[in-house]
């Protein structure tokens, strides 16, 4: 049953506590890497045996392999396929910048130029659900930034195949190629390259813990996203929201893995406690109750403050991946949030909009990092270059300031650099 705390009584380590993978994997995952690095394809391949149970002649996923899995995917599938590209890409499109440039002072130009990733990879997980929905999430913001190659990896099945709506969501993605290789050995492969995997420039996309530390290892020779922990959701609510419907979105995180985090902020005990009760109705119905029920058992909770004031202080504290204002005035409340991954607005949004059919990116910050960092955007899949030019004369007004900053940190080699011409 999920914990009711009431805030002055619980301490506050016990409100604010996380749950974390805490598995130390970062040895076994400094093996793979190596053994990728060195081996290429053959330690891919052993490594895909291994863990996923199948032995495969050829990772790479086939035209053939994409039309036989789009034709096999129910059309009215597709037509959602379509409609969440439409609306992912609307709203993505809306983030892209501008090269600049600047020559308001005579004889000098300085500019900046946005220029895309050449090579991206995106990680799909597989094991206990397939994911559509971060194909098109991870794929869409690339293609609007324009990276000339998008390259997917994600586990295979026991047969040796991907999930139909992966690869019908990475066709309607326009995604350029995709490998049946998921796990440690697939990070490795996409930072290193082996001799059939691409070496790309930035990993992008969730998973496990092995996934997670391979980022984090991998990282400095390719750029990462971000380390993504458990999925979590915070809801704020008044006590006018209907009890079934908190529920409902607290389970809709709790079942995506055990160490899940679904949270209730509310200035209402009744509401509380009614929610308790809602829960305990609704998870036997579900089908990955067993999930769901261990998430809620071990990790979620429900906080009761004295007033929405202190429940926004404590989910500003909270800094959640996804945040639910539950209240008759979210758009009063939204400048009070300052740290949260998403959030939805009013008590007809819930956060499951947002994974699939909104618009907005559901590859958020997590475990409390919403505090620093941002959800996946089109800025993810660019790189900006600046450029600076003056003319001699131009150089010759400031070349005794410049001369002087370099002097006053003990460079003078960098001031010789400026003054010497001037003195020609």
């Amino acid at each position: 049953m999920i914990k009711i705390m009431k805030w002055g009584d619980a301490k506050p380590e016990e409100i604010f506590a996380r749950c974390d993978d805490a598995r130390d994997v970062s040895s076994s995952v400094a093996e793979i890497i190596k053994n990728v690095r060195e081996r290429g394809d053959a330690a891919v391949s052993e490594y895909t045996e291994r863990f996923d149970g199948v032995k495969l002649e050829n990772i790479t996923v086939t035209k053939e392999e994409i039309d036989e899995a789009v034709a096999s995917v129910d059309p009215d599938f597709i037509r959602i396929l379509g409609r969440a590209k439409d609306n992912i890409t609307k709203f993505h499109s809306a983030q892209k910048r501008n090269s600049f440039v600047i020559n308001d002072e005579r004889g000098v130009v300085m500019g900046q130029k946005v220029i895309p990733i050449e090579r991206v990879g995106l990680y799909v997980p597989g094991g206990t659900a397939a994911y559509p929905s971060t194909v098109l999430m991870d794929s869409i913001p690339a293609k609007i930034a324009g990276c000339p190659l998008v390259v997917m990896v994600t586990p295979p099945s026991k047969d040796g195949k991907v999930a139909p709506a992966i690869l019908a969501a990475a066709k309607v993605a326009g995604v350029d190629k995709i490998y049946k290789v998921g796990g440690a050995q697939a990070i490795a492969a996409l930072a290193y390259g082996t001799e059939t995997v691409e070496r790309v420039d930035k990993i992008v996309g969730p998973g496990n813990a092995y996934v997670a530390e391979a980022k984090r290892q991998v990282y400095g020779a390719v750029s990462i996203d971000m380390i993504a922990g458990p999925s979590e959701i915070l809801i704020v609510s008044d006590g006018k929201s209907d009890p079934r419907h908190v529920a409902a979105d607290l389970l809709s995180q709790a079942e995506h893995d055990k160490m899940a985090s679904a949270v209730l902020v509310t200035d209402s005990e009744e509401l509380a406690r009614a929610v308790s009760v809602e829960l305990e109705r609704q998870i036997p119905a579900l089908e990955r109750r067993d999930i769901a029920r261990a998430s809620i058992d071990n990790n979620g909770k429900i906080i009761v403050a004295d007033d929405l004031e202190k429940v926004i202080e404590i989910a500003n504290v909270i800094a959640p991946e996804h945040l639910e204002l539950s209240v008759d005035d979210p758009f009063g409340m939204l400048d009070l949030i300052k740290n949260a991954g998403s959030v939805f607005m009013g008590r007809n949004c819930p956060e499951a909009l947002g994974d699939y059919l909104a618009g907005p990116n559901h590859t958020l910050p997590t475990s409390g990092t919403a505090r620093f960092s941002s959800p996946l955007s089109v800025d993810d899949f660019v790189k900006k270059t600046q450029y600076t030019y003056y003319t001699k004369e131009a150089l010759r007004s400031v070349a005794a300031d410049v001369a002087a900053f370099a002097t006053a940190e003990g460079l003078t080699a960098h001031a010789r650099s400026a003054v010497i011409r001037t003195e020609e």
